[in-house]
């Protein structure tokens, strides 16, 4: 019988097993986590013919490299790399057929953070809570790939649609995140919005699964919320929570499902595939509903 797996070469600076999540589990205090650039991890698992919920692998700036132990379609999306098949340039953005014991090469993403990579079947390892994500958060899902791993596969689905153009958008040079005032803005000074739409900020480099953290101009509380702490209170997907030191965090699917720092307002979902991409230093642009944009 064919050995339906993958053995993990390289496992890169961060690979994790990433699916649809784990969704209608924050009462229970499990964040849905899943992966942070759900487009591309779909339009991947479309390439080779996979169902959108298949496990898939997300990478993080280095790439990673596989060697199948049977012939498998794999495809490669989210943050544009090389992609090579025992040395061979192969198309990233599409459908790839990889014989047995031939290498798959990740390269290092050229533009973007994370790569997505499907391959034919999904990754099967056990699923826990209904998902077989990789929550960094909570420890929840299998761990972190190491090298040497070896991935099982599931059973290959109907052949891959043929396609001659996938849409597919760039990493972000700015990236634009709309945001709902609230529940918390009453926290700061009127003008805290308007001074968020102004502030100039990046993506700070701790940034990670969790959340985008964002280097720039502090907001400072309203005076009646200096000093004061707010009860532990559920967060959702995009919050914008301001910690003590004052600069927005924004955040993802990794996010605690509870938090006591004041939120100022929330991202919509729509926004978040873009966060997942864009590398630190890359400008950062809140537009409050109802503030001027710049």
């Amino acid at each position: 019988m064919t050995d339906r797996a993958v053995a993990v070469t390289r496992c890169g600076a961060l690979t994790t097993v990433q699916d649809l999540g784990r969704a209608g589990l924050a009462h229970l205090g499990v964040p849905r986590s899943g992966a942070l650039d759900l487009p591309a991890h779909r339009l991947a698992n479309r390439l080779v013919g996979n169902p959108p919920g298949a496990a898939t692998l997300e990478t993080t700036l280095t790439g990673c490299a596989l060697r199948p132990r049977c012939p498998v379609t794999v495809a490669v999306t989210g943050a544009p790399s090389p992609v090579t098949v025992d040395g061979r340039p192969a198309p990233w953005g599409a459908a790839v057929r990889v014989p047995a014991g031939a290498e798959l090469v990740v390269g290092p993403a050229t533009a973007g953070v994370r790569g997505y990579l499907a391959v034919g079947g999904g990754v099967a390892v056990p699923p826990v809570l209904g998902s077989r994500a990789t929550d960094l958060l909570s420890g929840l899902g299998p761990p972190p790939l190491a090298d040497g791993q070896v991935l099982p596969l599931g059973p290959p689905g109907a052949p891959p649609p043929a396609a001659d153009a996938v849409p597919h958008p760039a990493p972000p040079a700015v990236l634009s995140l709309r945001l709902r005032p609230g529940p918390r803005d009453d926290w700061f000074p009127a003008d805290a919005l308007d001074l968020l739409a102004r502030g100039d900020y990046q993506v700070a480099s701790a940034s990670n699964r969790v959340g985008l953290r964002t280097a720039g101009p502090p907001l400072r509380r309203a005076p009646h919320a200096e000093g004061a702490e707010l009860p532990s209170e559920g967060m959702v997907l995009g919050a914008v929570q301001l910690p003590p030191d004052g600069r927005p965090v924004v955040f993802l699917a990794d996010h605690p499902t509870t938090g006591g720092y004041p939120v100022i307002g929330v991202v919509p979902e729509a926004d978040l595939a873009a966060a997942a991409q864009a590398a630190p230093g890359t400008p950062v642009r809140f537009l409050p509903r109802g503030a001027p944009r710049r």
